[in-house]
């Protein structure tokens, strides 16, 4: 059976991980190694001006890569982990490629234990569904597409709890930018708090 050991060993080595989120099966790679997340690019044949996200074990480390604002910081404590990423300020640490040079980068920390102890063992991944873009995403292992064959390592854990990918939200400009799990929530806080 494939470890978390195993996944975290082939991040370091540079290769590309499938991993268990609480929405979907997610495609990881170190995400502050460039030339690692070029390889996610190439794998899901993504454009390169689409920005991937990056996932992190908790806050603290999110606010190692980022500048985040009070009300950011807020909103995280709120709804992290959990299924929603939230755009904030990149520090110089994130790498061009992962957010097709903008000034921004979208954070997300699963609420899913395997995620969480692999991301505690690796640092920051790639944070994007585990598929060819614009394929379905995969809520079992069996629902990967042509993906599978493109990572070193696969963490099944069964099939996650929700097929809807994370709602994407920028606290600063107030912006929902993709509706997905717990979307009514976090407009709900945003128009709580102007």
């Amino acid at each position: 059976m494939t470890t978390v050991d195993d996944a975290a060993a082939a991040v370091r080595d540079g290769e590309l991980v499938i991993y268990p989120t609480e929405t979907v099966y997610g495609l990881g790679a170190d995400a502050l190694d460039a030339a690692a997340v070029e390889r996610v690019f190439e794998a899901k044949g993504r454009e390169r001006d689409k920005p991937v996200s990056m996932a992190v074990p908790d806050i603290e480390s999110a606010r190692e890569y980022t500048d985040l604002s009070e009300r950011e910081l807020a909103f995280m404590r709120e709804f992290l982990p959990g299924p929603v990423t939230v755009v904030v300020k990149r520090r110089d640490a994130v790498p061009d490629v992962l957010v097709a040079g903008r000034d921004c980068v979208g954070v997300r920390i699963p609420d899913h234990d395997l995620a969480l102890e692999l991301l505690a063992e690796t640092g920051p991944l790639t944070a994007t569904s585990a598929n060819i873009s614009g394929n379905p995403s995969a809520r079992t292992v069996g629902d990967l597409d042509a993906i599978r064959e493109r990572a070193a390592v696969v963490l099944d854990a069964g099939e996650t709890d929700g097929g809807t990918g994370s709602t994407v939200v920028n606290v600063a400009s107030r912006t929902i930018h993709r509706r997905g799990a717990r979307a009514d929530a976090v407009e709900s806080w945003l128009d709580d708090r102007d």
